[in-house]
């Protein structure tokens, strides 16, 4: 970016920020619950078509609330994902765009920072993960009042690690990490617990009841990114690990059933989400603050096949093609599910197009906020059925710094996908038409040049070199 052009963003950023209303909070600004799922695919929910595996309590909740059926993460991993979410900006304008060494800039303005500056006390308890390596208090300096859980993304592969962080302190564990993982690079960020004591999960489940408790009469953000059901990938295969790398407790609900361990740990972490869900709902309503919370459920990404887990095992993307790390439908269409009783209709199901880059105005908006500068749109009248008209985006676009690069755009139902695009920016470009091709079966590129070419210009105009100077 040239020196000029960097001056003007920058002015526009500041002047962006100056743009977001103060106002107090609005006495119908509800609580906040978002809780974040690590690798759940579209099809892995009962109220999203799985077949085999049992999700009564987040069922419950899509019966009480709204489903959305064409709902997108930021990206098809971990920390370009959550980077989206928090930001409200999408990978072909966001700093992190791959799990590789990046950080969130100072600039970034994220949910946290925009609730907490409007009245709301914000705790992230889970799984950080958001670039690569993030400072111990990542969280604290991106607007959260408190934080309990993993900060580096690889730390969380291990379900029962020696320490986890609280606002940016190490919290020694019970476990132990086997020596072969006890290298001073190894033991920040992967690991195999050759005793396991402390297992993480229900840690910060209980933190994150007890932050519900402890504010119930103040107005609340809890973010609860989890590490389930991503697999620890270090145990994936290792002899000394008899259930691979879908670390659990135990699978004593799974007993009687004839599939394998690893199968069995993801059964088991899936049904571990349904019941955090309900403990979750059955606290707020508990406290009587069922009416004025909203929660929202969604997945970082789609669907993994690592820790011996087989994604096909219980048919995790449904009816849709590829998996994490695919910019087909299978890696970044997820579930979302919200639920705010008196204010969203039960039962109903929304087809709006959109991502977690519009979680941000949504949530900002619910608060009585105002945000400009960002990729997203409010859905909040969709969620509350209003009549006011849903703005709609033109489009949507990905882009993944791995593996030579991958970028994909949705406008209307044409989808278009270009693997290694940074490799050969005019490289080959796959076109699908989502309306009667969900699986992308079909490759229409060669009989719709000119739709290629225009998919490809909208995807070269949401493409913003990323300067590795992290500005």
């Amino acid at each position: 970016m040239k020196p000029f052009s960097l001056f003007l963003w920058l002015v526009v950023q500041a002047l962006g920020i100056l743009m977001q209303t103060s106002a107090a909070l609005p006495p119908e600004a509800p609580n906040i619950i978002y809780v974040l799922a690590d690798d759940l695919g579209y099809g892995d929910l009962g109220c999203y078509g799985q077949k085999i595996l049992q999700t009564p309590h987040l069922d419950a909740m899509a019966h009480r609330g709204m489903r959305f059926t064409q709902h997108y993460a930021g990206s098809t991993v971990c920390a370009p994902s959550r980077s989206v979410l928090l930001t409200g900006y999408h990978t072909g304008h966001a700093r992190i765009r791959g799990n590789d060494p990046s950080l969130l800039r100072p600039r970034d303005q994220t949910i946290a920072e925009i609730l907490r500056d409007a009245g709301y006390i914000t705790a992230c308890m889970g799984k950080w993960g958001v670039g690569h390596p993030p400072p111990l208090n990542d969280p604290k300096m991106h607007g959260f009042d408190t934080f309990y859980g993993y900060i580096n993304m690889y730390h969380a592969h291990n379900f029962y690690p020696e320490w986890l962080v609280a606002d940016g302190k190490k919290v020694s564990l019970r476990n132990q990490v086997h020596e072969d993982y006890a290298r001073p690079m190894e033991r920040e960020g992967r690991g195999v617990a050759s005793q396991k004591v402390d297992y993480a999960p229900a840690l910060i489940l209980n933190r994150a009841l007890e932050f519900i408790e402890d504010h119930r009469s103040d107005r609340f953000f809890l973010y609860l990114p989890l590490n389930q059901p991503h697999a620890n990938n270090e145990a994936g295969g290792d002899p000394r690990s008899n259930r691979n790398g879908m670390e659990v407790p135990t699978l004593k609900a799974f007993e009687e059933e004839s599939w394998p361990d690893t199968e069995k740990g993801f059964a088991e972490m899936l049904r571990q989400i349904d019941a955090a869900m309900g403990e979750i709902l059955q606290t707020l309503k508990r406290l009587g603050l069922e009416e004025q919370t909203l929660v929202l459920f969604s997945s970082d990404n789609g669907p993994h096949q690592e820790g011996g887990h087989r994604m096909s095992f219980f048919d995790s993307n449904g009816p849709l093609r590829g998996m994490k790390r695919d910019l087909y439908e299978g890696g970044i269409r997820v579930p979302l599910i919200a639920c705010w009783p008196g204010r969203i209709p039960a039962d109903t199901q929304s087809d709006l197009v959109c991502g977690f880059q519009d979680i941000l105005p949504t949530l900002a908006e619910a608060s009585g906020q105002t945000i400009e500068l960002t990729d997203g749109i409010s859905f909040l009248p969709t969620l509350l059925s209003e009549k006011t008209p849903q703005r709609q985006h033109t489009h949507l676009y990905w882009e993944f710094y791995e593996r030579g690069g991958k970028r994909a755009i949705r406008k209307g139902f044409w989808k278009a996908v270009q693997h290694r695009f940074l490799e050969n920016p005019k490289g080959p470009v796959e076109l699908y038409d989502l309306s009667v091709d969900l699986e992308e079966s079909h490759d229409l590129s060669a009989s719709h040049p000119a739709l290629v070419g225009e998919l490809k210009r909208w995807m070269d105009a949401s493409h913003q070199p990323r300067m590795d100077n992290g500005i």
